[in-house]
This record gives structure tokens, C-alpha cells and sequence, in this order.
């Protein structure tokens, strides 16, 4: 891990986000809330909750963060068959929370691959990644901004 102890605290905040895409028949049973297993996108928003506060127990060098904050939006778009989602993560520390940003989306795209999986097995989860971070000396940052930090 690396040692933190002297970074000062400041509000972390970071948004990730990935894209599930799927045959029109799983779509439906999302929409529908026609799942065996219960309502798709409720489950994978609380999995993906659960996944954000347990990020430094699954990825090896992450550090344990209190976190302040989780939300997860899903954005269904019928004509291309996807579910979009978006993940925000805030805590107020010493360390950023892209990892749990990032780990939130993942854990809310492969719940809805779990919940879905009995009808339409060639599920495709892509393009996951950051959108933006802020706080920490660093400061902010946005995806289409060439990495260049946006200041504080």
C-alpha cells in the first residue's frame, strides 16, 4: 500500500461508469421486472453499494475508506438494447475513491448479468472506466481533458 499518513484530508469524490449490453428479451425482463430473482436494477444498485464499501477487501493494495456517499443511476436505452450505469463516490480522507467508484460499477454491471444470465446468456459488459476524480493535491480531473488537472 502505499503510505498516506502524511497527504492531507480533503473531499474525495469520483464518478465512474460502464455499459451492459444485452439481447431484446433480458431487456425486457429488466424493464418489466420480470426476473426470477427480483427487481434487476434494485439488487445491482445494492450490490454495487456493497461493492463501493468493501473495495479495500477485494482489491489487494486499495486501503480501507469510511466512505460518505454512494449513488448509482442506471439509464436503460431500449433502441440500443444497454443499460448504462453511473457511479459516484464521496468520502472525506486521505486517499482518492476511484477504486470504489470503478468497483461499484463492475459489481452493479455483473449483478445485472447474474439476474439476466438464464435468458439471454451472451450478456456484454463494457467500458468501464473513470470520469472524473477530485480532491487530494492532485485536484480535479475529467475524462476528455487530456489527464491535464482542471485545479482545485
Amino acid at each position: 500500500m502505499v503510505d498516506v499518513s502524511a497527504k492531507g484530508e480533503t473531499e474525495r469524490v469520483a464518478v465512474a461508469a460502464c455499459t451492459v449490453s444485452m439481447g431484446e428479451k433480458a431487456l425486457s425482463t429488466v424493464i418489466e421486472n420480470e426476473s426470477v430473482k427480483g427487481d434487476v436494477l434494485t439488487v445491482a444498485k445494492l450490490a454495487g453499494i456493497m461493492a463501493a464499501k468493501r473495495t479495500g477487501e477485494m482489491i489487494p493494495l486499495a486501503h480501507t475508506i469510511k466512505l460518505t456517499n454512494v449513488e448509482i443511476d442506471f439509464t436503460v436505452r431500449k433502441k440500443e438494447r444497454e443499460i448504462d450505469i453511473k457511479t459516484e463516490v464521496k468520502s472525506y480522507g486521505k486517499t482518492g475513491v476511484e477504486m470504489e467508484a470503478l468497483t461499484a460499477a463492475a459489481s452493479s454491471a455483473l449483478t445485472i448479468y447474474d439476474m439476466c444470465k438464464a435468458v439471454d446468456r451472451s450478456i456484454v459488459i463494457s467500458n468501464l472506466r473513470l470520469l472524473e476524480k477530485s480532491g487530494g493535491k492532485s485536484g480535479r480531473w475529467v475524462r476528455g481533458t487530456a489527464g491535464k488537472s482542471n485545479g482545485k
